[in-house]
Order: structure tokens, then C-alpha cells, then sequence
């Protein structure tokens, strides 16, 4: 038996797929401005509708523009005419999604549908359906399915896909909407402790920090670190931070055969050391971290030292 090509397969349907998107920015027009004002400007609810492939594809659009800061929720088109359709009010827009244009489910809710809701919008590959006809806004999208058999909905849902990622970003754009913006919708998620967690948050403070005189016996820093566990140590002059010593700072003194007992803290200190602002994020005090090799960051408040970072405190914090 003739085995078969499965990468040369597989690269069909990408070189086809990727053509059917590429396509999508020849054919977007003064539709997709009127719908992009549409949703950015109302009131209500974008209520997204789909069946089958075109529905998976719908909730995912709904769920891109619902984090990117625009009000969207899926409804099935079955379920609306089971009772979802109270969902539905007179402020809300209407997104209906159905490659051919004729997909009953949604055709059989269309009159209320236009009852129901400010303004019906649909992506359909055929402009002169049903659906599109009924549309007070109607983007039309065509593309060449992957499949051989021009059954399996492949590089339209594709391009739907991409169309609804377009739609989420140019609103995004428009809108101003910020990294601060998209946390508050993330506050659980490892993006949105990214986004939101700052230094001062996961910083050891007060008298879990260790810190030593600048004449202190290097044997008796080697004691504080120990004790604080965190692989420094702060050198202060009266109240101020004038150095620090590191777990690496010991191995260059015990490859000199320095005397821990005979040797001051001030003398084998690092004097110029890398700090990060007590409110900045905690995912800036790793990319420095990783920037300079090292493992702690002196936190500063103003000109005032106020705390330590450690690579484990973010790593344990899930930042990383």
C-alpha cells in the first residue's frame, strides 16, 4: 500500500488557510467601520450567535473581546428560542455568525431577533442570504475551504476566527484600553499577577531584612545571612545603605582565603549595587534579575531602602 503524504497534506491546508486570511484585508470595507462603531459606542450587550463550528468560534470571539474591555456574551441560537432570548434587550447589538448565510436556527429567531435588539450584524460568506439581507450592518467574508471535499467548515471558521481577533484589537486600539486595563479582568490568572503584583507586595521588609553595621566582622554578616536566609545581606552606615554582600561575593572570599574573622564587611562589600522602586512591577524586578544574573534586588522607596526581592519570592508568587 502507497503511503501516504501527510506533511504535504498538511501543508495545503496551511498555504491555503494562511491565504484565506491574508485575504480578509482585501475584503474588510466600510462595514467594518460601521460595525467597530457600532459596538464601541452602544449601550448594551454584543451578543454573539453561532451553530456548530461557527458557534466555537463565536464563544472564542466573545471571550477576546470580553478581556480586551468590550461587554460580549455567546448565546446559542437552540437555547434563545428556549428562553435565552430574555437575555436579550433593546440596547444590545446583535453578531450573527453563519458562513452560508442560511443556517436555520438562526433564521428561525430572526423576527425576534429584530423585535428584540437595537441593531442585527452578521459575518456570512454570502452576501445575499438570508441572514445577511436581514442585517443592518452585513460583513461578508468568502474563502476557499481546506477541506477536498468542500464540506468540513476549515479555512472560513479560520478566517472568522481572525476576523474576531481584528474586531477585538481595532476596539481595543480606539479605546485607549492598557495593560492595567486587562489585568482587572485577569486578576486570577498568572497574566494578571504579571500585570497588577508589584515589588512591594512580595518584597521582605522591616526585620525579616538582613543588614549589618559597615564595620561588622565578616564572620558576624555571615551569621545574619544565615539567619534571613535570603543570600544577602545590607552594609549600613548609621541609616544608610552603602553596600551589600552576596552569597557570590563570599565564594570570591573564600577563593582569595580571606579571614572571615579579621576581615570588616565594609571592606569585601559590593559598594555599587542594582535597586528597583518599591511600586514598580514584579515582573520588571525579574526581567533585571535575569538582565544582570543576579538572584536579590534592594528595594528603594524615594532614596530610602525599604526592602529585599528574591528570585524565589517571584518564582514562588507565580510571577515566573
Amino acid at each position: 500500500m502507497k503511503k501516504f503524504n501527510y506533511i504535504s497534506s498538511a501543508s495545503r491546508t496551511f498555504k491555503i488557510e494562511s491565504e484565506a486570511i491574508n485575504n480578509l484585508s482585501k475584503q474588510i470595507n466600510k462595514d467594518f467601520v460601521s460595525l467597530c462603531d457600532a459596538v464601541r459606542f452602544n449601550e448594551g450587550k454584543f451578543i454573539i450567535m453561532g451553530v456548530g463550528k461557527s458557534g466555537h468560534i463565536g464563544q472564542k470571539i466573545s471571550a477576546t473581546l470580553s478581556s480586551t474591555g468590550t461587554g460580549s456574551i455567546f448565546i446559542h441560537p437552540t437555547e434563545a428560542a428556549h428562553g435565552d432570548l430574555g437575555l436579550i434587550g433593546k440596547k444590545d447589538i446583535v453578531f450573527l455568525i453563519s458562513n452560508s448565510g442560511e443556517t436555520d436556527e438562526i433564521i428561525n429567531i430572526l423576527p425576534s431577533l429584530k423585535r428584540l435588539t437595537k441593531k442585527i450584524t452578521s459575518l456570512t460568506g454570502n452576501k445575499k442570504s438570508t441572514i445577511a439581507k436581514i442585517s443592518d450592518i452585513a460583513i461578508e467574508i468568502k474563502s476557499k475551504e481546506a477541506c477536498p471535499l468542500n464540506l468540513a467548515p476549515t479555512s472560513s471558521t479560520t478566517a472568522a476566527l481572525a476576523f474576531g481577533d481584528a474586531l477585538a484589537i481595532a476596539l481595543l486600539e480606539s479605546k485607549g484600553f492598557t495593560k492595567k486595563d486587562f489585568a482587572s479582568s485577569h486578576p486570577a490568572g498568572k497574566l494578571g499577577k504579571k500585570l497588577i503584583t508589584q515589588v512591594k507586595h512580595l518584597m521582605h521588609s522591616g526585620d525579616n531584612i538582613p543588614k549589618v553595621g559597615i564595620k561588622t566582622a565578616l564572620s558576624d554578616a555571615l551569621i545574619e545571612m544565615t539567619d534571613k536566609s535570603l543570600g544577602i545581606t545590607l552594609v549600613k552606615n548609621r541609616s544608610k545603605v552603602v553596600g551589600i554582600f552576596t552569597d557570590g561575593d563570599l565564594r570570591r572570599c573564600l577563593n582569595q582565603r580571606v579571614d572571615i574573622n579579621a576581615t570588616l564587611i565594609g571592606d569585601v562589600m559590593t559598594k555599587k549595587f542594582i535597586t528597583i522602586e518599591d511600586e514598580a512591577l514584579a515582573i520588571d524586578a525579574a526581567k533585571i534579575m535575569e538582565k544582570n544574573k543576579i538572584f536579590t534586588l534592594v528595594v528603594m522607596k524615594k532614596d530610602k531602602s525599604v526592602g529585599i526581592i528574591s528570585m524565589h519570592d517571584l518564582i514562588q508568587a507565580r510571577i515566573l
